[in-house]
């Protein structure tokens, strides 16, 4: 354990660490936040006085320790010290997804029974506002931005300024709020973060301070982070992944958190500010492949011929050069030049030439976007969480990665398999419980602490976590074939014009597939080759996008038959649906995670379709819901295409397996 770490023991809650931050490292930067283009930056001496001034603000309104406090909005300075300003208080922060509809909104509120809101702008006061209608427990909502609030007249609605003035007009000195701060234990509840909801309705579920404070205290260990760090916040504050990484981390470790100018702008702020320490989910890495793909395909003749072949030095040398390994001389020199040439432009334009250490993690990542980082000289590792977890369940140490791992148990974490092949943990990061809802909790956490994650896994010869899929997932084809759908989904959007796939095929014959195309992707390839198009829904039903996916699953279909386990879980038909699944229409979630309950429900018509060979194509009218909120029908006429499987090599597992 660090020295770092072990003063951290001491500091039992996030505020406390603010105090010893703005004592032993006042002048450092704390947290910075582009605007207009120009970065503007607090210390953590700076940062103490915001949070003080708010936490007095926020006090004098009369809010109370254990109070509900929600956060909504894109990653701001003052959400993150809103944040700590209530845990300072005794209350408790409840940050809600911030493209949420109202309707969404409204429940995880009521549920958490929320009286004090601080929100970024005029589109979260305005939802609010709508909820608090017919939720009359929330009481007062704090905005950050006036842009279009400033004749807002509204009782319980007020300026995120004029809280911090009430805070320093309030006539309570400093001497208070560290005196409320010293009340503050590890046992506290310093959050509820609310689950994804992918099977039904969201759980919020309790973090201690403690839970927190170790999370950031073996990740510190693990990774030997220091104040030097720089990190980009950008991922959804609701997240558990956002909340330790840009919050509870950067109290124990002391180092900077950067709030870019927009969700636009990360790639180039990233750059700017030079990230050390990187944190995203797969679907996050995709899209850089992607947005190279799409750059390629407009490049020269000599420009692809290079990238292609550079990609191949990388590929066969890569992966042993980041750890350390020997590599031959002339292998060395080829991979230095393709450093010049490409990979290291290629970081740049990623805005990770600076990385030491990035991770993966909330969904699997497939092996080939894991490889192809890896073998670019960035030391991207996957990590295995959850939010009950505090994240850290397992994560891969230095020298030990592997693409079909997600690790070994971290500091202080236990791990078990279940009879049934379902991954168990137990560790000082675990939740306390989900939120009013104790038969739930019964469900997941046992009477010795020990709880159910709901994924498939075993442990390896290496001492390794392997998860195979979500555990309610994983099901066999009637012939008793593997079908882990997951694993399936993952191969086919490792493929740039693949956004999303749904496979099917438990209790079924054969397995098929629902497949949403990459608009930026596909819609380049569409404008490069003269294919005019309206809309979504006339491109992916374009014969020659149908032709360029039927390839994409033959690929999938000819890897799958090489894997003995899965071999006989190809993909027999498919179909492109006349829509992108949407967290709007409640078909994906927030984090991107499908409701495959609510798909095979919405879509009943088309699952049907696809197993009766008869049918070649299917109607079908959806409801969605518009980026205006309002709600309509469209209507889709969904051609399904036939896969040829590829033959099955039986004796070669054989001789494998002797």
């Amino acid at each position: 354990m660090t020295a770092e770490a072990r003063d951290a023991s001491v500091h039992d809650t996030i505020p406390k660490l603010l105090l010893r931050n703005a004592k032993i490292r006042g002048a450092r930067p704390a947290m910075r936040e582009k605007d207009l283009g120009i970065w503007q930056t607090w210390s953590w001496a700076d940062t103490l006085t915001e949070i003080r001034d708010l936490a007095l603000g926020l006090r004098a309104m009369g809010l109370k320790r254990g109070d509900r406090v929600a956060i909504v909005g894109d990653n701001r300075p003052r959400l993150y010290w809103a944040i700590c300003s209530a845990q300072s208080l005794g209350a408790i922060p409840v940050p809600v997804y911030q493209d949420s509809v109202a309707e969404e909104m409204g429940y995880v509120l009521d549920h958490a029974g929320v009286k004090f809101a601080v929100v970024e702008n005029q589109e979260q006061v305005d939802k609010l506002l709508e909820i608090r209608e017919t939720y009359t427990d929330l009481k007062e909502i704090v905005f950050d931005e006036e842009r279009g609030l400033q004749n807002y007249d509204i009782e319980g609605v007020r300026s995120y300024e004029a809280v911090q003035q009430l805070g320093r007009d309030s006539g309570e000195n400093e001497d208070i709020w560290r005196s409320e701060i010293a009340k503050g234990k590890a046992e506290d509840t310093a959050i509820i973060l609310y689950t994804s909801g992918t099977t039904g309705r969201p759980k919020g579920v309790v973090l201690t301070q403690g839970a927190c404070v170790w999370a950031a205290d073996t990740a510190q260990d693990f990774d030997n982070l220091t104040e030097v760090e720089e990190v980009i916040a950008y991922l959804p504050m609701a997240w558990v992944g956002d909340h330790v990484f840009s919050y509870a981390q950067s109290y124990v470790s002391g180092y900077c958190v950067n709030c870019p100018e927009s969700p636009e702008t990360i790639i180039v702020d990233r750059r700017e500010v030079g990230t050390t320490y990187a944190f995203a989910p797969p679907r996050i890495y995709e899209n850089l492949i992607t947005q190279t793909t799409v750059a390629m395909e407009d490049a020269s003749a000599i420009k692809k011929k290079m990238f292609e072949y550079f990609l191949g030095v990388a590929r066969e040398y890569g992966e042993d050069i980041l750890n350390g390994k020997s590599v031959p001389l002339m292998a060395r020199l080829k991979y230095w030049l393709g450093n010049f040439m490409v990979y290291g432009p290629l970081k740049n334009r990623y805005g990770l030439s600076k990385v030491r250490i990035g991770y993966t993690a909330g969904e699997a990542i497939g092996p080939e976007i894991f490889k192809y980082y890896r073998a670019l000289g960035i030391n991207l590792k996957q990590l295995y969480g959850q939010t009950e977890a505090a994240v850290y369940i397992t994560g891969q140490p230095d020298g030990e990665i592997y693409a079909d791992t997600v690790g070994t148990p971290m500091g202080g974490v236990e791990i078990k398999i279940a009879d049934s092949g379902e991954v168990m943990y137990r560790s000082p990061g675990i939740f306390t419980e989900y939120y009013k809802n104790k038969e739930a909790t019964r469900d997941t956490k046992t009477a010795d602490g020990w709880v159910h994650s709901g994924d498939a896994g075993f442990i390896d010869d290496n001492g390794h976590l392997k998860i195979i899929d979500r555990a309610k997932d994983v099901g066999h084809l009637n012939d008793g074939t593997l079908f882990p759908p997951k694993y399936i989904e993952n191969k086919l959007k490792f493929f740039p014009n693949i956004k999303e796939a749904v496979a099917f095929g438990d209790g079924r014959d054969s397995v098929t597939a629902f497949i949403n195309i990459d608009l930026t992707s596909v819609g380049s390839w569409a404008e490069r080759n003269n294919v005019v198009y309206a809309s979504y829904q006339e491109l992916a039903g374009h014969a020659d996008v149908y032709k360029m996916i039927e390839e994409h699953v033959d690929e999938v279909n000819r890897e799958l038959s090489q894997e003995e386990r899965v071999a006989g879980a190809q993909i027999s038909r498919f179909l492109i649906l006349h829509k992108e699944l949407d967290p709007d229409d409640g078909e994906i979630t927030r984090t991107a995670k499908v409701r495959r309950s609510l798909v095979n429900e919405r879509y009943a018509v088309l699952i049907d379709a696809l197993y009766d060979p008869a049918r070649k194509r299917q109607k079908i009218k959806t409801e969605v819901t518009f980026e205006d909120g309002r709600r309509g029908v469209i209507e889709g006429d969904v051609e399904i295409r036939d896969m040829k499987l590829h033959v099955i090599d039986r004796a070669s597992f054989k001789e494998a397996a002797e």
